[in-house]
């Protein structure tokens, strides 16, 4: 049936159990749930479907992790956007990355490499309105370097402020540098003898 817990009140003046000055024990019945039998997270496969290491998008994907967090080795991909890959591909969160088929692993680069074409809202990218093609992208792996590149390289041309301070390597967004952010330069004071 269940079992009786006490609770045990406080009425903060440091005696437990007290209510209104007199000593009542509140008994709650707890419904047990009945015992489930444990099911193992890792599901055995055969060794010659299992694959250890997965190569996507030229980045290795370490295959006995879960597909949502294998997928987040691959830079520009994080855990909502792994999740959201997943589940647009019809792929089960709680699979091991190496149990992937060839089909699955080619939708999920196929959604990654073209996220509007499956409705993945524009907001989600970490590409919007690109400065040259004017498109919502989601950049990954090596574009992201190449376009953080170009645009430190079109900020410097144009001389914006941004530009220059990171052509100078001081910190770009607001912050004070009389005392921190020293890195670099000689510190001290010679003393008077």
């Amino acid at each position: 049936m269940g079992h009786v817990l006490p609770n045990f009140c406080s009425t903060g003046d440091g005696h437990l159990g007290t209510t209104r000055g007199t000593r009542q024990f509140l008994i709650f019945i707890v419904k047990l749930k009945p015992q489930v039998p444990y099911k193992m997270a890792i599901q055995i496969t055969a060794s010659d479907q299992f694959q250890h290491i997965l190569r996507i998008l030229n980045t290795n994907v370490d295959g006995r992790e879960k597909v949502t967090v294998a997928l987040t080795a691959i830079r520009g991909i994080g855990r909502r956007m792994a999740t959201v890959v997943c589940k647009v591909a019809g792929i089960d969160v709680t699979k091991r990355a190496g149990e992937l088929t060839n089909d699955e692993i080619n939708k999920v680069i196929t959604i990654i490499g073209s996220p509007a074409d499956v409705m993945i809202p524009a907001w989600f990218l970490n590409r919007q309105k690109d400065y040259k093609e004017g498109k919502n992208m989601h950049n990954t792996a090596n574009m992201l370097d190449t376009c953080l590149r170009d645009d430190l390289e079109r900020m410097k041309k144009m001389r914006l402020h941004r530009g220059l301070r990171h052509y100078w390597g001081l910190r770009t967004r607001g912050q004070h540098t009389k005392t921190t952010g020293r890195h670099g330069r000689t510190v001290g004071v010679a003393k008077k003898k």
